[in-house]
């Protein structure tokens, strides 16, 4: 099964120099641009944004990009680069190779940047391996796999129609198995979503093996999470940090009113509870995370004649000095 190469430094437009907060911000442009809840083609969107993501998984980890970089023109070349173990092992059997459809990864991401085997079965003990010689019913391998899930899956919850395509080197087939899997609100980042009997077939007449699928929370230009609780970075002016201010910000529920208090210093966070995700299965009691908002206080780069006059105004009539704990 053939593997298309994906330049991520031309997805997200940047340089192969570019540092990590020109990626950043490129990412955040660009998810922001083709975000499905805003684009007008929604289908299409929604395939730019998953290979945007895909681009800042790996180009926005510095060991996923290091190894990437590596990995160069030479990707195809067999030995040049570890593969994350897209194969069957143990058993002495011959090598099963999986493709996966539907995750929100493409084949390139899965075989080279999944971070981890895609079997989950415990080591055989020379028990089981006399068993399978002797050609009794052997359960089918579980298979491990990476699912790509947005805020919003998390947040409602979905079905998503995933297929897995597996290549048997011993007989040359392809088969494709289509199925759907659900996605419960509340998903955290992490979390293995276990679809039964999608893994490997079994042999002897044996059950198949389990789909392990890993969910890793779509990247999003607003928010991120952690555990049930969503953060979004709200950038305000000096003067609203001082004399307070009442700013809509963007929720996974949509905008709301918050008010930020007067003094308000930079990486402070003002909490707003229930506000989050769902707490996984307690959520179906309507039991939520809760939402927060990290203030990064901004300086005006430029001034003009008017500002700087208020500003030395300011300083002449200003007893604070934030080097004098008596003045502060």
């Amino acid at each position: 099964m053939s593997v298309e190469f994906k330049d991520y430094y031309s997805i997200l437009g940047v340089a192969r120099d570019a540092n990590p907060e020109d990626i950043k911000k490129a990412f955040r442009k660009m998810a922001r641009k083709h975000h499905p809840d805003v684009a007008k083609d929604k289908t299409g969107a929604e395939e730019k944004f998953k290979e945007i993501n895909e681009a800042n998984e790996v180009l926005g980890d510095p060991e996923k990009r290091r190894k990437y970089d590596q990995l160069g023109a030479n990707w195809q070349d067999e030995g040049a680069f570890p593969h994350s173990g897209r194969r069957g092992r143990g058993r002495g059997a011959a090598t099963h190779q999986f493709n996966f459809g539907g995750t929100g990864f493409s084949d390139f991401f899965e075989q080279y940047f999944s971070g981890g085997s895609r079997f989950g079965f415990p080591e055989e003990s020379p028990a089981g391996a006399r068993s399978a010689a002797a050609g009794r019913k052997r359960r089918g391998e579980d298979i491990q796999g990476d699912i790509l899930v947005t805020l919003e899956e998390a947040m409602h919850g979905s079905v998503r129609p995933v297929s897995l395509q597996s290549a048997n080197p011993k007989t040359g087939r392809t088969e494709t198995h289509a199925f759907q899997v659900r996605i419960p609100p509340g998903v955290s980042n992490g979390r293995r979503i276990r679809v039964p009997g999608q893994g490997e077939a079994g042999s002897g007449g044996a059950e198949a093996g389990d789909l392990y699928l890993r969910v890793r929370h779509a990247a999003h230009p607003d928010f991120h999470t952690e555990g049930a609780d969503v953060y979004h970075d709200l950038d305000i002016a000096a003067w609203e940090a001082v004399l307070g201010a009442e700013i809509t910000v963007p929720t996974l529920d949509g905008p709301i009113k918050l008010r930020v208090p007067a003094g308000s210093e930079n990486g402070q966070q003002l909490r707003v509870r229930n506000r989050g995700l769902p707490k996984g299965k307690t959520g179906e009691r309507g039991e939520r995370g809760d939402f927060h908002a990290v203030l990064t206080v901004h300086l005006p780069a430029k001034l003009n004649d008017e500002e700087r006059a208020q500003w030395e105004k300011l300083r002449a009539v200003s007893h604070f000095n934030p080097r004098n704990a008596a003045g502060a």
